[in-house]
């Protein structure tokens, strides 16, 4: 790694790239669009779209993870969301949308007292049952901290892939005051796949993907709802991230003899340019939050949010106004009334594939990029 740019005499940085500093360069050869295959699979799991609906409540939804699951993706539920705090949250998503602008301490200090209902046990196994009886693949996610607490829960409820996911997740965590959890013992012991994160850099993953992960999220503050960098001072850029944690799966997959972990983008992917560029990086899916929070069924209801919106002690997150654009089947799959890449991101996947000559993701990751100017 090479550090190569001079802060002041006694500090040096390497120069690192968001997704948009990149872009793709065409190719000798064209495709098809329609002889493209978006076709992902992770574990004994295969979707059709590489694309995870985020658990973030105002994405993901038992109904939206439904239709999700339906179009070919999977969507993940937040375990520690309204949908196990509430048996009818729609009163409080409905109370949240009609909150003051997006930078109003009052509408933070109303969502931290929102949020501070306690999660319910019996309330995580009616919500993953809800999925399951809709027949299309179940996942949930829990945050490090409370996935000791509920994940006979989550597994006795029956889930099929187990999302830990929070801000940043490291396979090293170190503390005086509690246990930390032991993610390759817990990993282990487990009969599902677990995806594992986030992770920004090459160091950080490789060690998460030695506990068994069967994927790693890759992003740190990226997201629209995130003011991680401006509270923390910490970001990372995400196509220099997603690089860095592929390289990650490549060491790791010669050291494992073969063992193959996915990498998914979670974090700065809004557009349909953004998710190109994230597979094109090295990606084999990307976690969608922005993106599929535009949908009319959304439960956001044009508004975004995650859980560092409503955290207790320090907020590093903001309500985010994002709109609407139309059915989530619109957003998915056109035919699309927009040029901003908000709508028909898997046809703008495709015809992108074609363009640069790709017939499928694994070859999507050799594309060439350069840097804008």
């Amino acid at each position: 790694m090479s550090y190569d740019i001079e802060i002041g005499r006694s500090k040096r940085a390497r120069r690192t790239y968001s997704l948009d500093e990149i872009a793709l360069v065409p190719s000798r050869r064209t495709r098809d669009p329609q002889d493209v295959s978006t076709d992902w699979q992770i574990d004994a799991y295969r979707f059709s779209i590489p694309f995870l609906g985020a658990p973030m409540d105002s994405v993901t939804s038992p109904e939206t993870a439904i239709a999700l699951g339906r179009a070919g993706g999977l969507g993940v539920l937040d375990l520690e969301g309204l949908w196990t705090r509430y048996e009818d949250p729609q009163a409080v998503l409905d109370e949240i949308a009609d909150l003051g602008g997006e930078d109003a301490p009052a509408a933070t200090r109303r969502m931290q007292e929102l949020y501070e209902a306690p999660v319910q046990p019996e309330l995580i196994t009616a919500r993953l049952a809800q999925v399951r009886e809709a027949g299309v693949i179940v996942a949930g996610s829990l945050t490090p901290q409370r996935t000791a607490e509920h994940y006979r829960t989550v597994l006795a409820a029956g889930v099929d892939v187990f999302v830990i996911r929070g801000t940043t997740v490291s396979a090293e965590h170190v503390s005086r005051n509690q246990e930390p959890l032991d993610l390759k013992k817990f990993i282990y012991d487990l009969d599902v796949p677990v995806i594992v994160g986030g992770a920004a850099g090459y160091t950080p993953a490789l060690h998460l993907m030695r506990t068994g992960a069967a994927g790693v999220l890759v992003g740190f503050g990226g997201g629209a709802s995130l003011r991680t960098q401006t509270t923390l001072g910490i970001h990372a850029a995400m196509a220099t991230a997603i690089s860095d944690v592929a390289a990650a799966r490549r060491d790791y997959l010669d050291e494992s003899g073969g063992r193959y972990v996915h990498v998914i983008a979670d974090g700065g992917v809004g557009v349909s340019g953004d998710i190109v560029k994230a597979l094109a990086m090295g990606a084999d899916a990307v976690m969608l939050g922005t993106a599929l929070a535009r949908a009319d069924e959304a439960p956001g209801q044009g508004w975004h949010w995650g859980a560092e919106a409503h955290h207790g002690h320090l907020p590093r997150g903001l309500r985010t106004r994002v709109g609407t654009v139309g059915p989530l089947e619109e957003v998915l799959f056109g035919p699309s009334r927009h040029v901003d890449g908000t709508s028909n991101l898997v046809g703008a996947l495709r015809r992108s594939m074609a363009t640069t000559g790709y017939l499928d993701l694994k070859e999507f990751q050799r594309a060439e990029v350069v840097v804008r100017t």
